[in-house]
């Protein structure tokens, strides 16, 4: 008989959690160890807390060199690239110059930075001066002092990589959750599709709506789980690299999408550009969609979406 197994566990400084449908309870472990593995093989990739990830050597070689990297880093900056374009900017890998040293986002943040400061660093970013030479297979950041970062599109990534591993060892379904953004396949043990819930922004423990998925991965970003008040102003985590400020006006965005990295660059985008570009935007791409609710609790969501 088909059962659930789960397994929590904290990868890349997120809670992930591993499902997978299967007979045997061994067997299914033995998966889940695999799918584990690989998470943390990506997290040895992409970090910057180690001074020797590839990550970091692009970093250090910043307006010095460009640095001979993986096929694998290679192919993710590139198509984070890529994504930049599709959303003008929004995402932006090379956000790294601007994030942690202004926005730690812990409760004894009492002031906002100082926006010349942040105007000065803002200049770093700019998905356009990430030079990509496939044929020596370099990545170089022109100017000293630029970053680039993965965590608008990690967690994503690896779990969309989890999921593949576990396809092909076998695993006709399951869902690799990577802290709320997640990607599904097949169906649930009893037969029946995979149900996700939307989580409600004021009670984020209580979905206000639910979807049935399978095949499919779903991103959320929020502004009620990591935040900061200054002056009675609510402040996300989400920093538009644009502005190098934190985004207010919407509460949450959900993206569904086929794959599970898509999903997770994409919700960032959606949750800073504009309720109506970015409505726009997503109804202009293929097996994209959107559900967002702003500060009112107005929710608005992409053409092809039927909450129930």
């Amino acid at each position: 008989m088909l059962r659930e197994f789960k397994r929590p566990k904290k990868l890349m400084g997120n809670a992930f959690e591993i499902t997978v449908v299967d007979r045997d309870e061994t067997s299914a472990n033995r998966h889940i160890d695999a799918a584990i593995d690989e998470i943390r093989r990506i997290e040895r990739l992409l970090t910057t807390f180690n001074d020797e990830s590839q990550t970091n050597l692009i970093n250090r070689s910043a307006g010095i060199q460009p640095v001979k990297v993986n096929a694998e880093i290679f192919d993710l900056i590139e198509r984070s690239i890529r994504i930049s374009k599709v959303t003008d900017g929004y995402f932006d890998i090379s956000y790294g110059s601007i994030d942690k040293s202004f926005w730690n986002f812990d409760r004894d943040m009492q002031q906002l930075p100082d926006p010349e400061l942040i105007k000065d660093h803002l200049k770093l970013v700019n998905y356009q001066n990430i030079i990509l030479d496939p044929a020596n297979q370099t990545v170089f950041l022109k100017e000293q002092g630029m970053r680039i970062g993965f965590g608008g599109i990690g967690k994503g990534y690896a779990a969309e990589m989890a999921k593949r591993l576990l396809r092909q060892r076998g695993v006709v379904s399951g869902i690799v959750n990577a802290s709320g953004d997640l990607t599904t396949w097949g169906n649930q043990a009893n037969g029946k599709p995979w149900t996700i819930g939307i989580a409600d922004p004021d009670h984020s423990k209580q979905p206000f709506s639910y979807m049935n998925i399978t095949d499919m991965a779903v991103a959320t970003s929020g502004n009620y789980e990591k935040f900061v008040v200054i002056n009675g102003k609510k402040y996300s985590h989400t920093i538009n690299p644009k502005t190098g400020m934190p985004v207010s006006g919407v509460k949450s965005v959900t993206v569904f999408c086929p794959n599970a990295e898509i999903a997770d660059a994409m919700a960032t985008p959606v949750s800073i550009m504009g309720i109506d570009a970015a409505l726009n935007m997503v109804d202009q791409i293929n097996h994209l969609e959107c559900v967002i609710i702003d500060d009112h609790n107005k929710i608005y969501s992409s053409q092809n979406i039927n909450l129930k």
